[in-house]
């Protein structure tokens, strides 16, 4: 085989987006995938270019709600109790990064890394061909109650003070944009720059075969380790190039092991339904907010999901959640045809601080990091392309990376 420029190990949305940018500077590219493009969580997320989700997870907002999500076994946020003990230091990771001025940080960080990737993301489509997948429905958020939408007004202000459009709406002017709520909705705020894709695996995949056409090679290939040998990164000894990218999703930590890097990456396991299309006459996507989920239009149907089960990499699939969340669907758009549904349950890859690692590894600058991007990597994943060939031809990155740097969580 002949030795490629980089190697790009993870055939998702980040790895495929990176590969793409790579070829784009001029560079020949192969990338490695466990299973083969579009098979991870690329394939089942709910579809968003989330542009004004600047807020962490990790935030005093959510260590408030947790005890009472945590009582709920189908709740928006679940520890399986053979898991607890395990993930106790991730999570003691993430009560510290819920401290005020390091959400202060964290928000900033964010912010810098959406605004490029929304900069990004329509010239990005446009060079590949996938313009024309491009939906912009926006989001509507409704609340059930004066207290819960005073609740998420510190928010919104964040966002206004970022430059996000949106507009809060009486329920009259909900039922403009989004017939059928349930009567228990009394108001709602629209966010317009909330967009998404037609469907996220069609898109991964036509980003895989974008990627073939300009002669990139994809192999299915098991990564375990990787070894760094002067001008080489050697892969499992079966593989090797210039240089690496490491973007294979909740699998990435295992990877960096081997080069002595210990990154706190976790797995927040999410579920859905996909039901056909017509199952409801949705308009735009709706955040339940309060419940965890979302109701999204896809060209290919109605996929209802979200929530957090922080459960690793091995455990079985508790179908249980995707059922819950389709109940409280039911529960809130009266019509919606709860029949004919696909499950699926993927791996979000999530670090404690809600940032990303996207920099070298501390072995050396051969092997670059793009992985841990939690709910946000549809989102990002343009603008982690543009980092990831930044930082791979020699470039000055594009905005600060000191924020996601995978150095960052060592003592």
């Amino acid at each position: 085989m002949t030795r490629p420029d980089v190697i790009v190990i993870g055939a998702g949305v980040i790895g495929l987006s990176s590969a793409l940018a790579l070829q784009a500077r001029g560079l020949s590219v192969t990338v490695l995938d466990r299973e083969g493009p579009a098979a991870g969580a690329s394939a089942g997320n709910a579809s968003c270019f989330a542009f004004s989700e600047i807020a962490p997870l990790a935030s005093p907002a959510t260590l408030l709600k947790a005890p009472k999500w945590l009582l709920d076994p189908l709740g928006p946020l679940t520890i399986p109790p053979a898991y607890a003990l395990k993930i106790a230091p991730w999570m003691a990771r993430f009560a510290a990064a819920s401290m005020p001025h390091r959400v202060r940080h964290s928000t900033d960080a964010q912010t810098a890394l959406i605004d490029l990737a929304r900069s990004e993301l329509e010239p990005f489509l446009a060079a590949n061909g996938h313009s024309h997948m491009l939906r912009k429905y926006g989001n509507l958020q409704p609340y059930e109650s004066e207290s819960e939408f005073r609740a998420t007004l510190p928010v919104w202000q964040a966002r206004e003070r970022h430059g996000f459009e949106f507009r809060h709406l009486t329920r009259a002017e909900m039922d403009e944009i989004q017939p059928g709520l349930a009567p228990r909705f009394i108001s709602g705020t629209f966010t317009p720059a909330y967009w998404s894709i037609s469907d996220p695996k069609d898109y991964t995949l036509a980003l895989a075969a974008r990627f073939t056409e300009r002669g990139g090679l994809i192999h299915q290939a098991e990564v375990t380790a990787l070894r760094i040998d002067g001008d080489t990164v050697r892969i499992d000894d079966t593989y090797q190039a210039g240089q690496v990218v490491l973007a294979a999703g909740a699998f990435s930590h295992r990877i960096a092991r081997s080069l002595g890097d210990r990154i706190p990456l976790e797995t927040e396991r999410g579920y859905n339904t996909t039901l056909p299309p017509g199952a409801v006459d949705l308009r735009i996507q709706i955040t339940f907010g309060g419940h965890g989920f979302m109701v999204t239009k896809l060209d290919t149907g109605i996929r209802v999901g979200g929530a957090v089960e922080l459960g690793g990499l091995d455990a079985p699939p508790n179908y249980k959640r995707a059922e819950a969340m389709l109940k409280k669907a039911k529960a809130f758009l009266p019509d919606l045809n709860t029949e004919g549904g696909r499950q699926w349950m993927g791996f979000r890859p999530s670090l404690p601080d809600t940032l990303p690692v996207i920099g070298p590894s501390g072995a050396g600058p051969r092997v670059t990091y793009a992985f841990g991007n939690g709910h946000l990597g549809l989102t990002q994943s343009a603008g982690t392309a543009r980092l990831v060939a930044d930082l791979v031809t020699g470039q000055p990155p594009a905005i600060d990376l000191a924020p996601f740097s995978p150095s960052r969580f060592q003592p």
